[in-house]
């Protein structure tokens, strides 16, 4: 007896060695599926809602003055007179500067004076033919000479008139470039101007946009100097010609400016606006790719549930959802990383 059960010892301490080591492989995997199930994990959510999406071209243009010229001018002289600070606003017609006129303002004097002498001896001659006692070739001569007389008095008041020179528009003006004093020669610039009432922007958007582009549609304007803000404005003319090289189409929009915060110059971000419209989008943070599918997790009784969506266009930072969750669906925009479906979640903030 004592000897089968000496044989049989090995043996039974192989089964027994056996069972531990199988409770032991076993007994952590039981634990851990233990406190995954118990496990709570603390995420941030949105609420799944409609809201308007854009559908925009984007394209990048410098802005222009709706009217910008360099004032300069016609002839050579002295400047008599500034009357203009830099920076100035002015209206069309005010006078900016003076040149020494004094030889043009005898010049209209004496033929303001030479044109009344040619009218009475005109009026002297017709009086004289009425009573027969001249020819009518006379009195056609002096008519005609009267009439020279009057062209050449014309043309001397025009020159007169350019020697003060005027704003031909009403806008801002630049930097003065000349000084009291000073000779200025014909097409010496004198200040800029610009008529900042209303911006104008020229873009290329590419050909295949043709049929989504029309003159009076919407577009929205940024720039860096004003990051919060954004300017409309609306497409004005369209190119004729498509660009052969680059396979764009040129077009040109103006931005209402009355408070002039924009200028001549500047590089702004523009979205021509084809189409809006009221979609559902979720976070494109919430959306998990895999493979060729896509998820999010969605809170329901304290637990995530993994639902698959089928998405639509993307959008600064936000996905159109096709079908997959309904408006109103509770989403887990961070902390999805660390989910399984139905563990339990903590949410600590919500984003409407």
């Amino acid at each position: 007896m004592f000897n089968a059960i000496s044989r049989r010892l090995p043996l039974l301490l192989l089964v027994g060695i056996l069972i531990s080591l199988i409770v032991y492989l076993q007994w952590p995997e039981t634990t851990t599926a233990q406190e995954k199930k118990q496990r709570t994990v603390s995420v941030k959510t949105a609420i799944i809602a409609l809201a308007e999406f854009r559908d925009a071209v984007e394209a990048i243009g410098t802005s222009r003055a709706n009217e910008q010229v360099l004032i300069t001018s016609k002839y050579s002289d002295l400047v008599e007179d500034i009357s203009f600070q830099d920076g100035q606003t002015v209206k069309k017609g005010d006078i900016l500067v003076r040149l020494n006129s004094q030889e043009e303002a005898a010049r209209v004097k004496e033929l303001q004076a030479n044109l009344a002498e040619s009218v009475a001896q005109l009026n002297r001659f017709q009086d004289l033919f009425e009573k027969k006692a001249t020819s009518k070739s006379l009195v056609d001569q002096q008519e005609a000479k009267t009439k020279a007389i009057a062209a050449q008095l014309l043309i001397a008041k025009i020159k007169f008139d350019d020697f003060t020179i005027k704003a031909p528009f009403s806008g801002v003006l630049g930097f003065r470039e000349i000084s009291l004093g000073a000779f200025i020669n014909v097409g010496d610039v004198i200040a800029s101007l610009d008529d900042l009432s209303v911006i104008k922007v020229d873009f290329s958007v590419p050909e295949r946009y043709l049929t989504t582009v029309a003159i009076g549609q919407a577009i929205e304007a940024t720039n860096t100097a004003y990051r919060s803000k954004v300017f409309t404005g609306k497409i004005t003319s369209i190119a004729s010609r498509i660009d052969p090289v680059t396979r764009t189409l040129k077009v040109r929009a103006e931005i209402p400016n009355v408070d002039h915060k924009l200028r001549a110059g500047m590089l702004l971000s523009l979205q021509v606006v084809r189409n809006i419209e009221q979609i559902l989008q979720v976070p494109e943070s919430a959306v998990i790719p895999i493979e060729d599918k896509h998820f999010v997790y969605i809170v329901e009784a304290g637990k995530a549930i993994m639902k698959q969506l089928e998405i639509g266009r993307r959008h600064r930072g936000f996905v159109e959802v096709l079908s997959g969750v309904d408006v109103g669906t509770e989403v887990v925009i961070e902390g999805a990383l660390k989910l399984r479906d139905g563990t339990n979640v903590s949410v600590l903030g919500s984003e409407s």
